[in-house]
């Protein structure tokens, strides 16, 4: 009997040390995989506050370049020359909700509507105003850069023509950078057809004559198209036309 008792509590201690082991086994395997995903979130965490910290430094970086230096260069940017053309004549206040065709991809001038759109902000995305208060925005002497949806995909580029946006402001300049849509969005009609192949990026300006603006045969609408975003040839073609040359000059920033 008491040899019986002896291997009964033998086997009990053995199974107790076993499962004394297993449970040590779990604890360490637990440890590990608590320290793997303590590293992993970690490394998470650090990689987004990297990012982050160098997007701001990024951004910072170019609010403090210069115009002309922000972005690619002329040739680099696949700009065409200037293209120039007489306008229509037309620049009739057209009542909100009423259609108006423009036959240029983006247009520089024509009928608008009657308000055009506020100067609170320099760069516009989906939210972007109409193209018809944007035109005349054209007339009271603005520039507006329009960028594409494969502009529109590129973070870099979008970030510098913010940045360019945010100078032409700061510096009291009529600009403003918004999408042009060639396809159905948010419910809308696309805008219009596609920039010339290659191109993503499109300056418009409508000018007029500084002696008479009035003179609609003197008027002309002006276009650049670029490839990528450039400083210089934003600034460039920003400082061609005075806002004397404008059809309706002399209106204040709004």
């Amino acid at each position: 009997m008491a040899k019986k008792n002896q291997k009964t509590n033998e086997r009990r201690a053995m199974v107790e040390q076993m499962r004394s082991e297993q449970a040590r086994k779990e604890r360490t395997r637990s440890l590990l995989i608590l320290g793997a995903c303590i590293i992993v979130v970690g490394a998470l965490i650090g990689s987004a506050a990297f990012v982050a910290i160098k997007d701001s430094r990024d951004k910072d970086a170019l609010a403090k370049k210069k115009l002309a230096s922000i972005g690619k260069t002329e040739s680099a940017a696949g700009c065409d020359p200037i293209k120039t053309t007489k306008t229509d004549g037309q620049q009739n206040h057209i009542p909100d909700g009423t259609p108006i065709t423009y036959n240029d991809a983006p247009p520089s001038f024509g009928n608008h509507r009657p308000s055009p759109t506020a100067f609170g902000r320099p760069f516009y995305s989906a939210d972007r105003p109409e193209v018809a208060a944007l035109v005349h925005n054209l007339e009271h002497g603005y520039v507006i850069a329009w960028y594409d949806e494969t502009a529109a995909k590129d973070d870099k580029q979008m970030d510098q023509l913010k940045a360019i946006a945010e100078k032409f402001q700061n510096a009291q300049g009529r600009f403003i950078a918004v999408p042009w849509y060639t396809k159905e969005h948010d419910g809308l009609p696309a805008d219009g057809k596609a920039f010339p192949d290659g191109k993503h990026i499109a300056l418009t300006r409508w000018s007029a004559d500084a002696e008479n603006p009035g003179d609609t045969s003197k008027q002309a609408g002006n276009w650049q198209y670029c490839t990528s975003v450039s400083g210089g040839v934003m600034d460039a073609f920003f400082n061609k036309y005075t806002n004397e040359q404008s059809p309706e000059p002399g209106q204040p920033l709004v």
